[in-house]
């Protein structure tokens, strides 16, 4: 995968959280991981910040060179 990797911490959670966290989760059909970014996103937002999305890196096939120089 070329472009910006995502930026990873560990990140230490009561045990009570993390099950609330998996149940939420689970109910939005998202990985326990996306849900704490987009709760992230949403309370970051309520602060009036709002960070922006990095591109995505490109998928499929790079251009072909048409060899004209």
């Amino acid at each position: 995968m070329t472009g910006p990797a995502r930026k990873s911490f560990p990140l230490r959670l009561d045990p009570a959280l993390h099950a609330a966290l998996e149940r939420l989760a689970a109910a939005e059909l998202r990985s326990v991981n996306a849900q704490v970014e987009v709760l992230l996103r949403e309370a970051l937002g309520r602060r009036g910040i709002h960070p922006g999305r990095t591109a995505p890196p490109r998928r499929g096939r790079p251009p072909q060179d048409t060899g004209t120089d």
